[in-house]
């Protein structure tokens, strides 16, 4: 035998190098898991969209690192975060949840600002579009008097209109912006 064709393997009707199946192998294992990671994202994505208690007022997020996942975020009710955090650990794949949801305080004077925000928000003329949908894309987040907006808008308009609605209502101390601007 040829010492050349000794390093060949065929694979169908495809000859390969010796030196080109590491590379093949690790392209295969590297595809299940990349896929692998993409469900767990759609799923865990999906079971946080779905839990009952989550409203406007609160704000998750999630970031998956192979077959982890770590939560973050506020949220108003400390029944939230544990639920949260069940939810995940339930997805097909996921080994470990991380919890690093923040519980707000609670405040009959934060309530009532959210209230008002709500209103001032969702009530306005050109944001009122945003209020239709079961899952509010503008979050609205109040620790003691400080406002963090969160969420998703659809122009920079929108955005700075937010800002400045929250900024009006009385009793709020400072308004963090953070809404992205989808492209």
């Amino acid at each position: 035998m040829n010492p050349v064709n000794a390093h060949i393997t065929v694979v169908g009707s495809y000859a390969i190098t010796a030196k080109l199946i590491p590379l093949l192998f690790c392209a295969v294992l590297f595809v299940p898991a990349a896929r692998a990671q993409e469900r767990i994202q759609k799923a865990v994505r999906h079971e946080l969209l779905m839990l009952p208690y989550l409203g406007v007022f609160d704000s998750l997020t999630y970031k998956v690192d192979g077959y982890n996942v770590t939560l973050g975020g506020a949220v108003t009710r400390p029944t939230l975060k544990s639920d949260a955090e069940r939810a995940v650990k339930h997805v097909e794949g996921v080994e470990t949840v991380t919890n690093r949801i923040e519980v707000l305080p609670v405040s009959p004077m934060d309530d009532g600002l959210r209230r008002q925000l709500f209103r001032a928000i969702y009530g306005y003329p050109s944001l009122q579009r945003y209020a239709m949908p079961p899952v509010k894309p503008i979050r609205i987040l109040v620790n003691n008097g400080h406002v963090t907006l969160e969420g998703v808008v659809d122009s920079e308009s929108d955005k700075t209109v937010a800002g400045m609605r929250a900024n009006d209502v009385p009793g709020v101390f400072s308004v963090k912006n953070n809404l992205i601007v989808a492209k």
